[in-house]
């Protein structure tokens, strides 16, 4: 019964939150908009009973970079979110989801077609404006989702746009966590046909998940090729996702 209570909450700031992006958000400057979406986006992560613990992020939050990271959940983008107001590089099926998919377009998510070649020049154009509107882009290299116990390959050709544009990638890798504790989970993991009920209520039934956000480094793209700065961030991500490899399953009743 709380997880229908807890579907029912979500759903309605859901709501509320396609509200405020057509209102609110929508006329309100770029310093607004990005206090409106961290603020949301960790209220958004509560309700679906996802804490964010971040570390070692730089404070000069609103100079423009690129975020890198490793893709395990639906909840990486509302977890980055809540320390950058970001643009996001997602595939198109992201934009057929219901509410969120609508919302995601709203606030600013780039979607496209990995299929079409004539995307690439689109997307350098688009990436190129946002950067030099002082904006912030993120990607998810692997172009899918993992379990989070490892990384899969990144694709050098997602990071065309941002190294075309010499800017500043921060490197970000991402683990789950039951609670506040030390033991790592799979809960949050949305693989395969997995759909997002079944994922928020793996969730559910694990108590609490906390997002940990772990920035890793900042590359400075001038004089790098894409490959190289794919191969560097793949490389940085692995060793520390690697580096604690304990897990636990989601279970018993929820706690909260």
């Amino acid at each position: 019964m709380w997880f229908y209570w807890r579907l029912a909450r979500l759903t309605g700031k859901l709501l509320i939150g396609l509200w405020i992006s057509v209102t609110s958000f929508a006329r309100g400057d770029s310093v607004r908009r990005h206090a409106i979406i961290r603020s949301w986006s960790r209220e958004i992560l509560h309700l679906a009973g996802v804490d964010v613990r971040a570390i070692g992020f730089p404070t000069d939050s609103e100079r423009p970079v690129t975020l890198i990271a490793n893709h395990v959940s639906w909840a990486d983008i509302f977890a980055l979110n809540t320390q950058r107001a970001c643009h996001f590089i997602a595939k198109a099926e992201l934009r057929q989801w219901p509410l969120a998919g609508r919302l995601l377009a709203n606030v600013g998510t780039i979607f496209i077609n990995r299929s079409d070649r004539k995307e690439t020049h689109r997307l350098k154009r688009v990436v190129h404006e946002l950067l030099e509107a002082g904006e912030t882009v993120a990607v998810f290299p692997e172009g899918t989702t993992s379990d989070g116990h490892g990384v899969l390959k990144f694709h050098a050709s997602l990071l065309e746009p941002i190294v075309a544009s010499e800017g500043e990638v921060w490197v970000v890798a991402i683990r789950y966590f039951r609670g506040h504790g030390t033991e790592r989970t799979d809960a949050a993991a949305y693989i395969g046909d997995m759909t997002l009920l079944q994922s928020l209520q793996l969730i559910h039934d694990c108590g609490l998940v906390v997002a940990e956000l772990h920035f890793i480094e900042a590359i400075n793209c001038a004089g790098l090729s894409r490959r190289a700065v794919a191969q560097r961030a793949e490389a940085a991500i692995r060793a520390f996702i690697s580096s604690d490899e304990s897990t636990c399953e989601p279970d018993g009743e929820s706690t909260r």
